[in-house]
């Protein structure tokens, strides 16, 4: 099985191939691709050297998989060019989210929906990927009419160039800056561009994502995405109207029984999800969970999930793993 990293480089990249080798996946050869600056530079892979190589080196290799990390443009102008070749591209850029002939996939929610024809597979939004951990099979019980979402997302989201403009202005340093304003201190009501809506992208693809993976449209979703000064894992506070009525002892249990889920929720000893605890691992957290007293068949709940994991690299690896176990590939 010869797997290309597109994008071995960056923040998610790099953690792709982390989790290729954690999950021992099948690799007989990887193939790590960066852009032009970083051709000839060397990473390691279970113990081993490996050159990064430029695309067209890589199209020639005709990997089985390629795992596309490295934005928009190049996802659009190079992911079917690998899909010709007969490689099966997973893309974890937007590009392709929304295209009516491409799959959205979360494994455990809709791989099933997967089938050899795929040959691109778009990886969703880290924002949507952890509220529809938490949503999908709680709508499959108690069928959603209405979300709420509000996200305080996580500087890692946007790159290294937020990063780093976070830790120098935490020193004091002036330095390039990857937002319209400083982020140390501060909390900014907007996360991607905007949209002639007044909407920002990230807030429509909260809207319009889960939608699409759940193959349902008659929920509707409305969000306001906050970036603010945290390293890593994003943070959503989430309120749900359901159709039906439920009991919150059900709802803890239907989470608690959900494959990537785990749930933090007890006031009494001040137990709640938080970005701090769920860096470095794949489940979403769920807590502070609670009835909203103010609207029938409505409920409050807070989603933490470390949003280069579950929320990018380790969905994509799951797609992945699921193509081989199917022998899809």
């Amino acid at each position: 099985m010869k797997i290309a990293v597109v994008g071995a480089t960056g923040m998610v990249g790099t953690i792709m191939i982390k989790l290729l080798e954690e999950r021992k996946f099948p690799v007989s050869e990887i193939v790590l691709v960066a852009s032009k600056k970083s051709i000839g530079n060397e990473l390691k892979f279970n113990g081993k050297t490996i050159n990064i190589i430029g695309l067209e080196e890589a199209l020639s290799k005709k990997p089985e998989i390629a795992i596309f990390s490295a934005g928009g443009a190049t996802s659009l102008e190079w992911a079917p060019k690998f899909a010709e070749a007969g490689s099966t591209v997973i893309d974890n850029s937007s590009v392709w989210r929304m295209d009516l002939s491409k799959k959205l996939v979360v494994p455990e929610i809709n791989a099933s929906i997967l089938t050899a024809e795929d040959k691109i597979i778009a990886n969703p939004n880290c924002s949507t990927i952890q509220l529809v951990m938490a949503l999908a099979p709680l709508h499959k019980k108690y069928k959603m009419k209405r979300v709420i979402v509000s996200t305080y997302q996580s500087v890692s989201g946007t790159g290294i160039k937020a990063v780093n403009q976070l830790e120098n202005e935490i020193k004091g340093i002036q330095s390039e800056m990857a937002y319209p304003y400083p982020i140390h201190k501060n909390a900014l009501p907007h996360c991607d561009d905007f949209e002639a809506n007044g909407y920002t992208k990230e807030e429509m693809k909260l809207a319009r994502e889960p939608q699409k993976i759940l193959d349902d449209r008659t929920f509707s979703i409305s969000a306001t995405a906050v970036r603010i000064p945290t390293a890593g894992g994003h943070s959503e506070s989430v309120n749900v109207e359901f159709e039906n009525e439920f009991a919150l002892n059900d709802i803890r249990r239907i989470l608690h029984e959900t494959p990537g889920v785990t749930v933090q929720d007890n006031p009494d000893t001040n137990t709640y999800p938080m970005p701090i605890y769920a860096n470095g691992k794949d489940d979403v957290f769920v807590g502070r969970i609670r009835r909203d007293e103010t609207q029938e068949n409505t409920l409050n709940m807070w989603i933490v999930s470390d949003n280069l994991r579950k929320g990018a690299a380790t969905n994509a690896i799951q797609i992945a793993e699921y193509l081989v176990d199917k022998e899809l590939v």
